[in-house]
């Protein structure tokens, strides 16, 4: 399970989680897709916050020089800036 793609991971948990919906299968193979579903819900949500560490976005400062930034919610607690004007790495 951990070589797959967000997507392929994401595919399969809606299938798990489709097959819990319609409510027929039987005890054991409910528990089955339920741990799978719980496993891959954790592997798509670390995958994303991988991303989200990767993304950068490009910000115009007053002069017209342009900096690249890594994104940030305004008011996450985890980044430890507090202040969206500190960091970044000019572009030439």
């Amino acid at each position: 399970m951990a070589n797959l793609k967000f997507e392929e991971a994401l595919s399969r948990l809606e299938e798990a989680v489709k097959s819990l919906e319609k409510g027929d299968l039987p005890l054991e193979e409910s528990l089955k897709a339920f741990e799978e579903g719980i496993r891959l819900s954790k592997n798509c949500l670390k995958m994303l916050e991988e991303a989200e560490k990767k993304v950068e976005i490009l910000v115009q400062e007053k002069g017209g020089k342009r900096e690249r930034r890594p994104f940030e919610l305004k008011g996450d607690p985890s980044s430890g800036e507090s202040s969206p004007e500190t960091g970044g790495t000019p572009l030439s």
